[in-house]
This record gives structure tokens, C-alpha cells and sequence, in this order.
């Protein structure tokens, strides 16, 4: 009993003397923290916006890796998508045709269930109506709508406010509207079984029931939409439940749910001989070939194929932020190892005092570790202070509301307390290890000196913080210099100056022609054009077209634009051969190509002149349909510069139903052509809101993730530009003070300020230059990489190097000029005397 208690005892006073070391260290290390405020202040915000950037940026990877993680069954919903191969190129897309989920779900028992939802891929935006009064109607346009299955619900879960998911797409006219839009047409009123008007150029105009109203999700999907409707009764109905083929309109988005214990690679390699039995002689016929694959649920966000309405994610985005996150983290532990050994001098004879009274090495190597641990974790709780100020700012510059549960959080916070103790870690590693080895003797004597090793480990680290800054600051120079390029470059039309008024209506459509007389007697419109989509935009119709001479083997893909007779002419395209479309040619009507001259070049025509009066044509169930080409345009940018000039053919058609028109203010004053436009609409469309955009400006929004990518870049190179420059000026000051002395002897000497401040920033100049020659090549191959996502792209050339060269030199010397002027206008005898 007694030894019991005695080892009881003496475990409590064990206890007792940790906690009270601990209290020691923590109480030390806050005096060392207030005696050197300077090097404090620099080492604790250096780390904390390390911390602060890591923070953001794991929350941003955190979300963009959580997409669709959040359904039930999720590990057993495939999205299907279709590999189209022609001479052996794959071309890869997240769609299929409409029959084909139905179909695999028939063959193979390992498939559960089936739907398919098509985006309404021709509205840019779609009009919602509801009546208020005799005759009068609230009207607003919505973007991100579905035409969707009975059964969606069933398989991609939304929770409902009003109505039942399970029959909510159910009956034909069938809408399910989110709780924004709900209260936009209904205010605080239920909106279950109210009628609403929605037009559009997708699916046509009806009235529709609301069966439904959804919340917002709190998890991120790779399917952001606003409202679903149902494919019964619009326009899509036909090619969504009435077409058997398998080969055509390939523009439906499948899942597909497998029964439990499916092996979905498995199933994946029964696909070639459904291909073989179903679409076999067709693909024969046509000399192409075709593969069917599956992609979980999960991954769809961040494959770069079939991304439903949302923007999806880049691997390549993360992977260079996630680089990002961690250099300036490492740049802020540089700066804590620098300035602490540089700082060595002054600690160096409490070192030898403690050692001396009996202290262990391994007792101060965890004192000055845990000096570093207290710094990282006031850092961590500064970090904490910014990420909340500046998360609005981030979500705003990425493009992106982060959405994170509550108990996602909890884990968050406990990963960033462990890496705020592996930043101390790190940070303090090595200075602990180092002031720890000092021997007693020869600091009480007077005898330290800081080592050769020493200072060439400084040097090299901070080399290391250059070589990452100067990488970014010629990144963002590169990324400056593509989206400059993009802006500028030569799209072979008429881009400025052009109003683009969608028309969305069967109303705006069939009053296009009034609409355009009255139009053009009015002040500053030069030129009026129609078609079905423009420059810059999605271009829905394609054909696998041959050339006369050729046959279906021979057929390559063909992009089909509607047009009327003065949309060419509208837009400015040259003509290289041939002929426009007019008023004058009636017969020009759907039977007449005008093509570009890619179309010239891919199918073998020789030059634009020997094309006219040649035909093209495509096979349909039995039957050659051909159009004869009477124009030949010279090639024009109709899709963004990251993509290659295809052939584009154009049809006349003057009764189409339109899309969009096209209106060229020629003269100066825009705003008096924009106040035309709007009157004449609201005359002819009293019920619709008129609704316009600059086709310069359209064309600009397909680079918005390379804008947010260098914005980001663009931020995050600053915030490591100040981290170390926050080391450089740190070190100078350190220099400064270790060669008063010397500079005091020196301007005894006759040395003048201009030759100190020389002497004293020219061994910092050389290491910049050092990490100029390292960085250089790293990032050239680095943004030549970055460049490949462009067709069409700039060059990387020696004034990039120059450029970063010069503002590298410039950033450095602002830094340290202070301390060097300040060390060098010093008085010499104050300072001598001082030694």
C-alpha cells in the first residue's frame, strides 16, 4: 500500500514539474516574443497569411472535391457518355443518345434504374410568365433549366418545400421551380398547382403546372439548375421519347443506377457487343466507330466531361493552387528559420548561461520549438481573423460560394490546428536544432560566429523564396500577356459595335420582320442580321457531311448555322469566293451552302473557286440529301480561341424561327441605337422584357476561368512577393547591425553613402539573379504547358525574362534600400565608439 502510494506520488510530481516546464517555456517564449518585437512581428504575419492563403485554399479544394458526395447511393449512380472514333481520334462527351439508358437497362439485370435529363441548350436565358390582371403579365428571364424524366427525382434526390418528388414530373407540362423563383412569381403565395408561361427557343412555348418547388442545395452538384421540366409536351418530346435511334442526336445526359455489388467495370466491357448488335451496321455504313464508358457520379465535377450547367472543375486549377498554398507557406517558414539563425548572436549567451547551470540539449531544443509552436499558433488565430474577412473577396475572385456541412467544418478546424503545429514544426526545426548545439565556452567568451554553414543555408533559402516568387511574377506575365492576345487578335469579323437582342418568344420571333423595317429607318443602326446562334456561343446542329465523290465512309463533321439573307454581311465576314445570301436568290433557300474555308481545305475542294457549284451531302434513313455550295468566306473565329476553325456551313432559311439578332450600330452613339431597339421591342413585345448584350463582350465570357485563374495567380504572387520581401528586410536589417563596425570603418576611410549602400545590396542582388537563372526555365516550361489549353496562343519571349528580371531587382532594393541607406548615412564615430 505504501508503494503504492509512493509511485502515486511520485507520478503526480512528475506531472507537476512537466506542467510546470511547460508553463516555463510558454512564459520564456512570450518574453522572447515581446523583447524583439520586430522580428516577432515579421515572423508571426509572415505566418500568418502563409496560414491565411493554406486556409483559403484547402477550403477551395475541399469544395471543389466534394461534388455530388452527398447522395444516397451515391457510390452506385454512373453518368453513360459516348467516345465517338473517327480514324482512330476519340473524341470523348458526357451525352448520349435518348434511347440508350432504356435500352441497357433491358439487357443487363446489373442496372437498377435509368434517367436522362437535356439541357435547354439553346437558351441562353428562358422567359417565365405569370398573368396578374386582365391583360397583364409578371415577366422575367431564368437561366439553368432542365428538361428532365419522371423519375429524376427518384435518382438524383432534391429536397422539396411544395409537392412530391416522387410524381412531380409525372404528368405532361409538368414544372418543378426552386424557392427563388417560386417567390419571384408568387411572393409569400403557395405555388403548387399554379399556372405559369415559359418560352423557349429549346422547347418551344407552353403553359405549365407547377408540381413542385425545391431548396437550394447545401452540397455542391455538378448540376446547378434552377427549374426542371418535364419532357412531356414541349417541343424536345419528340426526340426525347419517340426516336429509336441510337446514332443520332447524341445530346442527353444518362445515369444510370446499378444494383448492389456490381462490378462497373465489369459491365462497362459488355458495352462493345451492344455497339456491335444495335449500332454495328450503321457505324459500318458510316466508317466510324463508337464506345460507350461510365463515370462515377463523384468525378464527373472534376473530368472535364459532361459538367451539366455548372462550370465544372479543372485538376490542373487545383494542382496549381494547392502548389501555390504550399510554397507560401514554406516562403513564411523560410523567413521564421532565416531570421532566427541571423538572430542567433543574441541568444547565444543565454544558450551558453543555461547550458551551463545543467540545462540538456534536448531541454532547450524544445524551448525554442515551443517558441516557435506559440508563434505559429498566434499566427494560426490571425490566419483564422483574415480567412473570415477575406472569404467573400475569395469566393468572389474564384467564381465559386463554398459550401461546407457543419461537421465538415469541425474536421476542417481540427486539420488546421495540426497544421499550424506542423508549420511550427518546420519553421522551428532548424533553429532549435541549431541554437541548441551551441558549445558554452566559446559564447561566454565572446568567441561565436555564425558558420560558414550557416550562412550559406540562409542564402540558399532565400534563393528558394525568389525562385517562387519570380516563377509566379512570370506566370502572371504569361497569363497578362494570353488574355491581352485573346482581346486583341484579329476574329475575321466585325466584333465591336454589334448589339445581340435573343429572341426567346414565338411573339419576338414572329414580329422579327416589323420589327427589322422599323428598326432600320431609325438613327444609329447600320445593319441588321438573323440567325440561330453567333460567334462565341454554343452551336447546337451538326451533320457527318461528304463531299461529291465521296460517300458516308468519307464524312467528316459539319457545323450548321441558320441564317437569314444579311447575317453574313451584318457580322463583316469577307467573301473569298462566290456569293452571299440575298433576297434576289429565292431558290437559295435550305438547298444552298455558304461555307467557310476550312470547309474548302478538310473536304478536298482544291481552292474557294474550284468549290462553287459543288455539292455536299449527307445519307438519311436511305436517301442522299445534298446542298450545293455557292460561297466560299474566308475562315472566321465562330468558337473561343481554344479551339481550332472547323467547317461551318450556313443555310438560308427566311422563315425560321430565329434565335437572335444581330444589329450593327454603325454610328457613334450606341446609346441612341439601344434606345430605338428597346422602344420598337416594347412596341412590338409589350409582355417581354427587352434584354441585349455586345457580341465583343460574349465572345470575352468563354475565357472567364483563364480571368479567374490569373486573378487568383495575380493575388497570390503579391501575398509571396510581401512574405519575402517581409525575410529580405528582415536579413538586411540583421546585416546592418552585424557590419556597423565595418561600415563605420569604412566611412572613416573616405567610403561615400552611394559606395556602402553598394557594398551592402550586392550580395542580396546576386542571390536574386541566382534565383532568376533557376526560376526561368522552370517557369517557361511551366506556362508553355499552361499555353497547350489555347489553339490559338502567344509566345513566351526573352522580355518576360527581362521584364520579371528588372521588377525582381526593383522589388529587392526597395526592400533593403531603407536599411542599407539608413546603415550607410549612420555616424561612423557614434558606432565605433559604441564597439
Amino acid at each position: 500500500m505504501l508503494e503504492a502510494c509512493t509511485t502515486f506520488l511520485q507520478h503526480q510530481n512528475i506531472q507537476h514539474q512537466t506542467m510546470t516546464m511547460f508553463r516555463n517555456y510558454v512564459r520564456i517564449a512570450w518574453r522572447n516574443l515581446m523583447k524583439n518585437k520586430v522580428f516577432s512581428f515579421i515572423n508571426i504575419f509572415g505566418l500568418s497569411v502563409g496560414l491565411t492563403c493554406c486556409i483559403l485554399i484547402t477550403l477551395y479544394i475541399y469544395h471543389e472535391t466534394s461534388y455530388d458526395k452527398h447522395h444516397p447511393n451515391g457510390d452506385r449512380i454512373y453518368k453513360l457518355g459516348t467516345a465517338f472514333i473517327d480514324q482512330g481520334v476519340e473524341d470523348k462527351g458526357g451525352t448520349t443518345s435518348a434511347p440508350l439508358g432504356r435500352m441497357l437497362q433491358e439487357e443487363y439485370p446489373e442496372i437498377a434504374s435509368s434517367t436522362r435529363f437535356l439541357e435547354l441548350f439553346r437558351d441562353d436565358k428562358t422567359l417565365f410568365q405569370v398573368k396578374e390582371g386582365e391583360g397583364q403579365f409578371k415577366s422575367f428571364y431564368e437561366q439553368k433549366g432542365l428538361l428532365a424524366d419522371s423519375n429524376f427525382f427518384q435518382i438524383i434526390p432534391y429536397k422539396f418545400k411544395e409537392g412530391n418528388p416522387r410524381t412531380a414530373l409525372t404528368t405532361p407540362n409538368s414544372v418543378v421551380i426552386s424557392e427563388e423563383i417560386s417567390h419571384k412569381l408568387f411572393g409569400s403565395q403557395r405555388a403548387l398547382d399554379k399556372m405559369v408561361r415559359i418560352s423557349s427557343n429549346s422547347n418551344g412555348d407552353s403553359t405549365f403546372r407547377v408540381t413542385g418547388v425545391f431548396l437550394q442545395p447545401t452540397s455542391p452538384s455538378h448540376i446547378e439548375a434552377n427549374f426542371f421540366i418535364s419532357f412531356r409536351g414541349g417541343d424536345m418530346d419528340q426526340f426525347a421519347n419517340d426516336s429509336p435511334s441510337l446514332a443520332n442526336n447524341n445530346m442527353f445526359n444518362t445515369y444510370v443506377v446499378l444494383k448492389e455489388g456490381t462490378n462497373a467495370k465489369a459491365l462497362e466491357q459488355k458495352f462493345p457487343s451492344f455497339i456491335q448488335r444495335h449500332l454495328g451496321e450503321q457505324l459500318k455504313q458510316m466508317g466510324k466507330q463508337r464506345r460507350y464508358f461510365m463515370l462515377p457520379i463523384s468525378d464527373i465535377h472534376l473530368s472535364g466531361i459532361g459538367k451539366g450547367l455548372s462550370t465544372g472543375g479543372s485538376k490542373t486549377t487545383l494542382f496549381i493552387l494547392g502548389s501555390i498554398a504550399i510554397l507560401t507557406l514554406l516562403i513564411a517558414c523560410i523567413n521564421f528559420m532565416n531570421l532566427s539563425t541571423a538572430n542567433s548572436a543574441k541568444r547565444a549567451t543565454e544558450v551558453g548561461v543555461r547550458k551551463v547551470l545543467g540545462a540538456e540539449k534536448s531541454s532547450l531544443l524544445w524551448q525554442f520549438l515551443g517558441e516557435s509552436m506559440v508563434m505559429a499558433f498566434v499566427a494560426l488565430l490571425f490566419a483564422f481573423l483574415f480567412t473570415l474577412l477575406l472569404l467573400p473577396v475569395f469566393e468572389s475572385v474564384s467564381g465559386k460560394t463554398i459550401l461546407i456541412a457543419g461537421a465538415q467544418k469541425i474536421i476542417l478546424a481540427g486539420f488546421f490546428f495540426l497544421l499550424a503545429f506542423l508549420t511550427g514544426l518546420l519553421a522551428g526545426s532548424y533553429p532549435a536544432l541549431y541554437l541548441s548545439s551551441f558549445r558554452p565556452i566559446k559564447v561566454l567568451k565572446g568567441k561565436f560566429s555564425n558558420s560558414l554553414a550557416a550562412i550559406s543555408l540562409r542564402k540558399g533559402l532565400v534563393v528558394f523564396q525568389f525562385v517562387i516568387s519570380i516563377v509566379l511574377i512570370i506566370a502572371s506575365v504569361v497569363i497578362a500577356n494570353q488574355m491581352s492576345y485573346l482581346r486583341l487578335k484579329d476574329l475575321g469579323f466585325a466584333k465591336d459595335q454589334q448589339i445581340i437582342v435573343p429572341l426567346r418568344t414565338a411573339t419576338a420571333k414572329n414580329s422579327l420582320a416589323a420589327f427589322k423595317n422599323e428598326v432600320v429607318a431609325q438613327a444609329g443602326i447600320k445593319t441588321l442580321g438573323a440567325g440561330m446562334s453567333y460567334p462565341g456561343i454554343f452551336h447546337p446542329q451538326d451533320w457527318l457531311m461528304y463531299a461529291q465523290g465521296q460517300t458516308m465512309n468519307d464524312s467528316k463533321r459539319m457545323i450548321i448555322n441558320l441564317v437569314d439573307d444579311n447575317f453574313l454581311q451584318t457580322l463583316g465576314v469577307k467573301l473569298v469566293a462566290g456569293r452571299l445570301f440575298s433576297k434576289d436568290f429565292p431558290g437559295d433557300t435550305l438547298t444552298r451552302f455558304v461555307v467557310n474555308e476550312e470547309t474548302v481545305k478538310k473536304y478536298g475542294f482544291g481552292s474557294p473557286q474550284e468549290a462553287i457549284g459543288k455539292w455536299l451531302a449527307f445519307d438519311w434513313e436511305g436517301q442522299q440529301h445534298q446542298f450545293t455550295i455557292i460561297g466560299v468566306v474566308k475562315n472566321f473565329h465562330f468558337k473561343d480561341l481554344h479551339e481550332q476553325i472547323e467547317p461551318i456551313a450556313f443555310r438560308y432559311y427566311p422563315d425560321a424561327g430565329f434565335n437572335y439578332l444581330v444589329a450593327n450600330a454603325g454610328g457613334s452613339n450606341i446609346k441612341q441605337a439601344l434606345t430605338g431597339l428597346e422602344t420598337t421591342w416594347k412596341k412590338l413585345n409589350p409582355n417581354e422584357p427587352f434584354e441585349y448584350s455586345f457580341l465583343d463582350q460574349d465572345f470575352q465570357k468563354n475565357y472567364e476561368t483563364e480571368d479567374r485563374q490569373a486573378s487568383l495567380i495575380n493575388y497570390f504572387t503579391f501575398v509571396a512577393i510581401i512574405i519575402s520581401c517581409l525575410g529580405l528586410f528582415g536579413l538586411a536589417t540583421f546585416t546592418a547591425e552585424q557590419r556597423t563596425r565595418e561600415i563605420g570603418i569604412r566611412k572613416v576611410l573616405g567610403a561615400s553613402v552611394y559606395g556602402v549602400v553598394a557594398l551592402l545590396s550586392k550580395d542580396f542582388l546576386k542571390l536574386v539573379f541566382i534565383a532568376v537563372l533557376i526560376a526561368s526555365p522552370l517557369a517557361w516550361w511551366g506556362m508553355n504547358k499552361w499555353l497547350q489549353n489555347f489553339a490559338y496562343q502567344t509566345s513566351i519571349g526573352w522580355q518576360v525574362f527581362a521584364l520579371t528580371t528588372f521588377v525582381a531587382i526593383v522589388i529587392a532594393m526597395l526592400t533593403i534600400g531603407f536599411q542599407a541607406i539608413k546603415a550607410a548615412m549612420s555616424n561612423p564615430v557614434k558606432n565605433l565608439r559604441t564597439e
